[in-house]
C-alpha cells in the first residue's frame, strides 16, 4: 500500500505520500476541500505521536493511507446524513483541469491539490455520481481495491469487515458501476458535442439544443448560500433546453469558457472574471445524457483566478 517501507520516517518520505492521500481521499469523498482536510488531519495524527511510536511503524505510507481512509469512512457516514438535508441534489465538487481543452492553453484557476489529482476514469463526474450511490463501506472497499489495487486483507482492516465481506461489498459496488455504464464515447466526440452545446446556447438556438440532448436527458444543479439550487432534477431533453435558454435570458452577460472538468470536456460560466457555474457532461451516442451544473460558491473557489 505504500511506496515507503523499512521504517524511513524522514520528513521527505512522509510528505511524499501526500499526493497518494489526496488522490484516495478525493475519490472517497468527491470533494477537494474535504480531501485536504482529511490529509491535514492524517498528518496531525502522525506528528502527534512520539518519535518512538513513529519509529515502530514499519510502513509510514501504509499507516497514513489506513488512517486517511478510516477518517473518510467516518465522514461518508456523517455526509450521508448532511446530504439528505441538502437543498436540492448534491453534486461532487468539480476538479479543475490545467488546460482549456480546445486551445491547450494553461488555465489560471488551478490549485495545488487539484494539480496532484491523477486524471483517469475514476474522477470523471459520471463515475463520482455512481460512487455517491454506494454505501460508505462499499465505496471505500471499491475505491481502495478496484481503483488503487489494495488487497482485500488490507481493505478489511480499514473498513472493519472480513476479507470475504469486502469481496461481497466490491461485487455489489461493481454491479452499481455496470448498471450505470454507457457505450464508450471518445474524448473527441465528447468535445465536439460540448462545443456544439456551447455554440447553440450562446446563439439561443432551441432546436439545436434539443438536438444535442438525449430525449431522456437529466440536468441537476446545486447551490449554496444565496445561490438557489434545482429542488428536483430537470428531466427530458426539451425541458433541459428550455431551462438553459431561460438561464441565458436572465443572465445575458455570462461568458462561457471551454475547460476540462474532472478530466472531461466541460464548460465554465464566468461573470467579471469570477466563475459562477461549472458544467460537467455525460455524453452517450453523441448526445448529452446528463448535465451537472455546479453553482455552490464553496465548490467553485478553485476555479476563480
Amino acid at each position: 500500500m505504500s511506496t515507503e517501507t523499512g521504517g524511513d520516517q524522514s520528513l521527505g518520505a512522509i510528505m511524499s505520500e501526500r499526493r497518494q492521500l489526496i488522490n484516495v481521499a478525493y475519490r472517497l469523498l468527491g470533494s477537494l476541500v474535504d480531501a485536504e482536510d482529511v490529509v491535514q488531519e492524517t498528518y496531525a495524527r502522525w506528528y502527534a505521536m512520539s518519535p518512538e511510536e513513529q519509529e515502530a511503524i514499519q510502513s509510514p505510507g501504509a499507516w497514513l493511507t489506513t488512517v486517511a481512509s478510516r477518517i473518510c469512512l467516518d465522514l461518508l457516514g456523517s455526509a450521508r446524513a448532511r446530504r439528505e438535508n441538502y437543498v436540492g441534489e448534491w453534486i461532487p465538487e468539480p476538479l479543475p483541469g490545467r488546460t482549456e481543452w480546445v486551445s491547450g492553453r494553461t488555465g489560471g484557476a488551478t490549485t495545488d491539490p487539484a494539480d496532484r489529482i491523477t486524471l483517469d476514469e475514476s474522477i470523471n463526474m459520471a463515475f463520482l455520481v455512481v460512487l455517491e450511490s454506494m454505501t460508505p463501506a462499499e465505496r471505500v472497499t471499491f475505491v481502495l481495491h478496484d481503483v488503487f489495487r489494495y488487497p482485500f486483507k488490507e481493505v478489511a482492516e480499514i473498513v472493519g469487515r472480513t476479507p470475504a465481506a469486502c469481496r461481497q461489498l466490491a461485487t455489489s459496488a461493481r454491479r452499481r458501476v455496470r448498471d450505470a455504464e454507457a457505450p464508450v464515447t471518445t474524448p473527441a466526440q465528447k468535445a465536439e458535442v460540448v462545443r456544439d452545446f456551447k455554440l447553440a446556447w450562446e446563439a439561443k438556438d432551441i432546436n439545436a439544443l434539443i438536438g444535442l440532448l438525449d430525449p431522456d436527458a437529466t440536468s441537476i444543479a446545486d447551490g449554496g448560500g444565496l445561490v438557489p439550487a434545482f429542488l428536483e432534477p430537470i428531466r427530458g431533453g426539451e425541458e433541459v433546453a428550455r431551462l438553459m435558454l431561460e438561464v441565458a435570458r436572465r443572465v445575458p452577460v455570462l461568458g462561457l469558457v471551454e475547460r476540462t472538468v474532472n478530466g472531461q470536456p466541460g464548460l465554465v460560466a464566468q461573470q467579471n472574471g469570477v466563475t459562477v457555474s461549472v458544467f460537467a457532461f455525460d455524453v452517450v451516442d453523441d448526445r448529452i445524457k446528463h448535465l451537472w451544473i455546479i453553482r455552490n460558491p464553496e465548490k467553485l473557489r478553485p476555479w476563480t483566478v
